[in-house]
């Protein structure tokens, strides 16, 4: 950290903050930020609505999958907190002039955490994940090698994103982003089934884009501090209208992947009809984000565009489940 991110730390830190340490584990895992774990909802609808035969065996399966998921994240998240900490972008894009940031959602920064307790964690995350994935493989009806691959690759992936390699400083933060919610989806659903189905590879590929169009709109407000550590992502890259139209692809992509379904026959025809109002949401995050500028609201109606969007899902997949 330079001396002005010294200074910024010690004017954050003017009043003491006093926690549990349990709940600030809890914030360094970000527990809250719940989106990616919504893929087992989506998974287990999809699995209902597209086999005709049901194994118990996927019930352990899908809660050992899960599980280590949100192990995974809490390691990948504690790990950014961390290099975030270390090389002084948290601090400028949480200090006390972000006053829309709240304050105790960096444990490093507010001191309720030490680095050396949040790089413990992330590493005892990180272990219990592949255990917990480890048994995932092992317990559920089918283990196809490729579907192996994929979880191997993206566990690695994750401790790498900002530690280590740091991919996510090096232009891969978007894609990860977006890859991580359509593993997250295709993994499970093979380890259930053995195989890939039109319809879930739809959903994958929506499900993934919502938590990459929460992403994009806080790299937007972040462009400074990533631009200081030199973290690339689109949007500290290329210029604000570049940037915009890049978020307004997205946010067209999300449509168009259930439209081409729809068209295609890879899902009901109905489909894209029923996404309908999680499409005119994302329409109204948009315009909020960089017509009215309020970037941080359009963050923050993009969590609730992406919970819909999985509610929406999910309802889709009892209706054909319904309906066979």
């Amino acid at each position: 950290m330079t001396r002005s991110q010294d200074r910024l730390l010690a004017q954050w830190r003017a009043e003491p903050i006093r926690e549990g340490k349990l709940r600030s584990y809890a914030r360094l895992a970000k527990l809250d930020v719940y989106d990616y774990y919504l893929s087992g909802f989506v998974v287990f609808t999809a699995i209902l609505a597209t086999t005709t035969q049901f194994s118990v065996s996927v019930f352990p399966m899908l809660l050992c999958f899960v599980a280590g998921e949100v192990c995974v994240l809490a390691s990948l998240v504690a790990f950014d907190d961390y290099t975030g900490y270390t090389d002084g972008s948290d601090i400028a894009n949480y200090g006390p002039d972000a006053p829309l940031r709240r304050k105790l959602r960096k444990p490093l920064v507010a001191g309720t955490l030490t680095p050396a307790e949040a790089l413990r964690f992330a590493w005892g995350a990180a272990a219990a994940a592949a255990i917990l994935w480890t048994a995932a493989v092992l317990v559920g009806p089918y283990s196809p090698m490729w579907t192996i691959g994929l979880m191997v690759v993206t566990f690695v992936v994750s401790i790498q994103y900002s530690y280590g390699v740091k991919l996510s400083y090096h232009g891969f933060q978007e894609l990860f982003l977006a890859a991580l919610g359509w593993v997250l989806v295709l993994a499970p659903y093979a380890l259930a089934t053995g195989r890939l189905d039109s319809f879930v590879l739809v959903q994958a590929l929506i499900f993934g884009l919502g938590p990459l169009l929460f992403g994009v709109y806080s790299n937007t407000n972040d462009i400074d501090g990533d631009r200081s550590v030199g973290r690339t992502t689109v949007a500290s890259t290329v210029s604000p209208r570049a940037n915009a139209l890049f978020v307004g692809a997205l946010s067209l992509a999300e449509f168009a992947i259930g439209a081409i379904g729809s068209l295609t026959g890879a899902a009901p025809w109905w489909f894209v009809l029923a996404m309908a109002p999680a499409s005119v949401f994302r329409a109204m995050q948009f315009y909020r984000g960089f017509r009215a500028g309020d970037i941080m609201t359009a963050r923050r109606m993009g969590f609730r565009v992406h919970r819909l969007s999985v509610l929406l899902m999910v309802l889709a997949n009892l209706i054909v489940l319904a309906t066979a």
